[in-house]
């Protein structure tokens, strides 16, 4: 086929892919089949939509992959050649229209406003994205006869928690201020989990239900994230500079994995089971990212400082019934699909300043 995706894409992108494509999903179920991907051109999206592509490549699964995206132009920037290719289309409108796509065997709905500046400032597009987007989805889905479909949720649907846990399990549940607008993203997210169920439960509909933790990589230099702006400074070479003690644990896993574990629960999970994504080698604290993006690249001589003084000193962890459960997600039940994370917190930084720096596609 003309325009591989090898020689559409950086070289550093095209290893990322190529692990996701060789993962051990059964991919052998969706060999000729149709695949609908909302929020194509995201961060997420973009991995997934190319890991498939590649399969046609590699292996000719003969995978026809339909990309929903909300503006064109930013889309066939990012894609590029690859919009030549005759296995990727572009549905362009936004994902609280009915979806205009041609019918569908599998379904990926990853289309969702993941910033906490969106949050303040587009709160009601923000959880549209989430419940009248997902709505849409799972009544497309239903029209097509689709084999599968997969909801993208986050781990934000757990709320706070309070005990002496150190993670969180699928049937955790804690609490969520629903009149603060503060919570579009995690209420949307929780509504779009209970409107896959009833899918499920009253048409039969085959839905699968992903929890990623924090997804981080080469996302932008430009991204509001913590993390994203930890891998800038790096990129840049720049020192660190945290507002706060970084000392919030959390669970992160690297794009690629993630990718890789979404396509495994779309495949293999339970229908309308939560599955969480995360590795445990990656969890850390936001001090613990900041100075693992030093350590990383020692040759750039970056430092990371406080700007309160007072919080270079770590306080003590504490472990009683009002302690605050970390965001540290417990990844049992995805690990029995057969997921194996390979990018631990110091390879997926190196590999995200890598792509932002390397010159190509």
């Amino acid at each position: 086929m003309e325009y591989k995706v090898k020689d559409c894409v950086k070289k550093s992108v095209y290893s990322d892919l190529l692990e996701i494509a060789d993962s051990h999903a059964d991919f052998a179920q969706m060999k000729n089949a149709t695949v609908l991907i909302t929020g194509a051109a995201g961060f997420i999206g973009y991995y997934l939509t190319g890991a498939l592509l590649l399969r046609n490549d590699l292996y000719g699964d003969d995978l026809r992959v339909q990309a929903l995206v909300r503006n064109r132009e930013k889309a066939e920037a990012k894609f590029g050649k690859l919009l030549k290719r005759g296995d990727l289309t572009l549905c362009v409108q936004d994902v609280t229209d009915p979806i205009a796509a041609q019918r569908a065997d599998y379904i990926i709905h990853a289309a969702s406003q993941a910033s906490n500046i969106q949050f303040e400032t587009d709160p009601v597009g923000t959880i549209n994205a989430n419940l009248t987007g997902t709505a849409n989805v799972l009544a497309f889905a239903r029209e097509s006869g689709a084999r599968s479909t997969l909801i993208v949720s986050s781990l934000k649907v757990y709320g706070v928690l309070y005990g002496d846990k150190s993670s969180i399990s699928e049937e955790d549940n804690g609490y969520i201020d629903f009149t603060s607008y503060k919570n579009c993203y995690a209420m949307g997210k929780r509504a779009s989990e209970t409107l896959a169920a009833s899918y499920y439960n009253e048409y039969g509909l085959p839905v699968k239900l992903a929890r990623p933790s924090y997804i981080y990589g080469a996302s932008s230099l430009n991204d509001d994230r913590v993390w994203a702006q930890f891998i800038a400074n790096a990129v840049r070479g720049e020192d660190i500079l945290l507002k706060s003690n970084g000392a919030a644990r959390r669970s992160f896993c690297y794009v690629s994995d993630t990718a890789a574990a979404l396509l495994h629960i779309l495949i293999g999970g339970e229908n309308a089971v939560p599955y969480n994504i995360a590795y445990e080698r990656s969890d850390t604290t936001i001090r613990g990212f900041a100075e693992k993006a030093c350590e990383v690249f020692p040759e750039k001589h970056m430092k990371l400082s406080f700007a309160n003084p007072a919080d270079e000193t770590l306080p003590e962890e504490l472990h009683t019934p009002l302690r605050q459960v970390p965001e540290v997600l417990n990844s049992g039940r995805l690990r029995a699909l057969g997921w194996e994370p390979k990018v631990d917190l110091a390879e997926g930084i190196r590999r995200s300043v890598c792509i932002l720096t390397e010159e190509g596609p």
